[in-house]
């Protein structure tokens, strides 16, 4: 087996991870308030980052109080407030819809990036831009009626899509280099710090967790949080960043997928139509920006 399809089957697989934990989310939210079980996904992973940045010798960067300042903002929105949202929208839609949208990330965030840096972007860019928001309108307004409670879910999705693109772009602003294993370490640390306050408010809610609830959370900590970061970076050491980029386009064909077996959802024609839109979104972007790395790990 050559070093490149091994990264190819590590990367497949770190984004099967991410289309999982719409389907974890899913059965999270159906017994636990999401700032709780935001708490304990990051109380869960952060012991094994600090394992795995003592196995492997990883340093913890030098930082300037300013750096600390944006790495909290950029906890809060890219760690508490991707995983808060997405939640709390998977209370109200299904899985299915919910992975076709957080599909659209790339395609978000190259928005973002026009937007608020003022960047200029060329018409393929722009095309997948479209294309993904053609997608998400194919969801959010689709001809079967998914009423006003689903579509306030979408809309949460999409808002946890938005906090993870700003988690991108804050990033952008630090100016001492972080290795990803330091990232993904302080994100989870600063998510429980920033999380656990408010799910203290929760604890009145928490009187129906259920045993689901809390393998859910266990298994989104461990597996895609922490598995998902280790399958990443070991597929980006053998292919190219543009390659690599393309991968990401898996993600909500996971999700969609696993909803089907796992959930019994239903895959419905806006579905699929969503779900293309996206792939042909994610992979322009991934063929048209060389160089393009993901610019985090799973543990947003």
């Amino acid at each position: 087996m050559s070093k490149q399809f091994q990264g190819y089957i590590y990367l497949s697989l770190a984004m099967a991870l991410v289309g999982s934990t719409v389907i974890a989310s899913k059965i999270i939210a159906s017994g636990l308030p999401p700032f709780t079980a935001t708490a304990l996904r990051f109380a869960l992973a952060f012991p094994l980052f600090l394992m795995l940045m003592r196995a492997t010798a990883t340093p913890w960067p030098r930082l300037q109080r300013r750096e600390w300042l944006i790495l909290f903002i950029q906890a809060g929105a890219g760690s508490v407030g991707y995983t808060t949202l997405l939640i709390s929208g998977l209370r109200l839609t299904p899985a299915a819809d919910a992975g076709v949208i957080i599909g659209t990330l790339p395609t978000v965030s190259a928005g973002i990036a026009i937007v608020v840096l003022g960047e200029r972007p060329d018409r393929s860019i722009l095309l997948a831009i479209a294309l993904a928001a053609a997608g998400v309108l194919s969801i959010v307004f689709r001809a079967d009626g998914g009423g006003a409670p689903s579509l306030l879910g979408n809309l949460l999705v999409f808002g946890a899509v938005i906090c993870e693109g700003l988690f991108i772009l804050i990033n952008k602003r630090l100016t001492t280099a972080i290795s990803p294993l330091a990232l993904s370490t302080l994100m989870a640390g600063l998510g429980v710090a920033i999380s656990a306050p408010i799910a203290l408010l929760e604890i009145p809610q928490a009187a129906a967790v259920t045993t689901h609830s809390i393998a859910a959370v266990g298994y989104y900590a461990l597996v895609p949080t922490v598995g998902g970061f280790l399958l990443w970076y070991a597929g980006l050491a053998k292919v190219s960043g543009t390659e690599a980029s393309v991968f990401t386009a898996l993600a909500p064909v996971s999700a969609v997928l696993l909803a089907f077996i796992m959930l019994g959802e239903p895959v419905s024609a806006n579905q699929l139509i969503g779900i293309a839109c996206v792939l042909a979104a994610v992979l322009s972007l991934g063929l048209r920006l060389p160089g393009t790395q993901r610019n985090r790990s799973e543990a947003g």
